[in-house]
């Protein structure tokens, strides 16, 4: 893995307020010229040193509304200000520049990027978690994690279909 790379992040939580509600998932997906690596921190794994470990080597950090949601509730519940260590860039305000608004699935609907769990947002996410809890229901957290795995992985389509690639100098 070379030394600074790209990563897209996308959290899960209990519900919508930082200071009332918890992290339950944090999905990283690494890339850089030759390789890839995809991270989901998940319950009590959820810590700053495994977010620390899990974005070293990191130059950009790519989220989707993430400056007004998944950094402050890292801040808050891990004490890390992400921005202030790594170059962030939320892609909801390319969108926007770019006149497409909504949330990451309707901006992913308008670009023609598929999804397969089509019928699972940020809602049922807080239910699935829940029932995984107290239920202990496995299959509500692998479907859980596969929401999460398709939020971060589509982050980096819709980074290619937004902004032009990097050429080396």
């Amino acid at each position: 893995m070379p030394g600074s790379f790209d990563a897209y992040l996308d959290i899960e939580t209990t519900g919508l307020s930082p200071y009332y509600s918890q992290i339950t998932v944090v999905g990283i997906y690494s890339t850089w010229e030759h390789g890839s690596r995809f991270v989901q921190l998940v319950g009590d794994e959820v810590s700053s040193d495994n977010l620390i470990k899990s974005l070293r080597g990191v130059a950009t950090l790519y989220t989707y509304n993430g400056s007004r949601f998944d950094l402050p509730f890292i801040d808050l519940h891990l004490g890390i200000k992400l921005a202030e260590v790594i170059s962030h860039c939320d892609l909801m305000y390319d969108c926007w520049r770019l006149g497409l608004k909504g949330g990451l699935k309707c901006v992913e609907r308008q670009l023609r990027i598929p999804r397969r769990l089509r019928d699972v947002n940020g809602y049922q996410a807080i239910r699935l978690w829940w029932r995984y809890v107290n239920d202990y229901d496995e299959a509500a957290l692998e479907t859980l994690l596969q929401y999460n795995k398709e939020d971060v992985l589509n982050l980096k389509v819709l980074r290619e279909r937004l902004l032009p690639p990097v050429s080396a100098l």
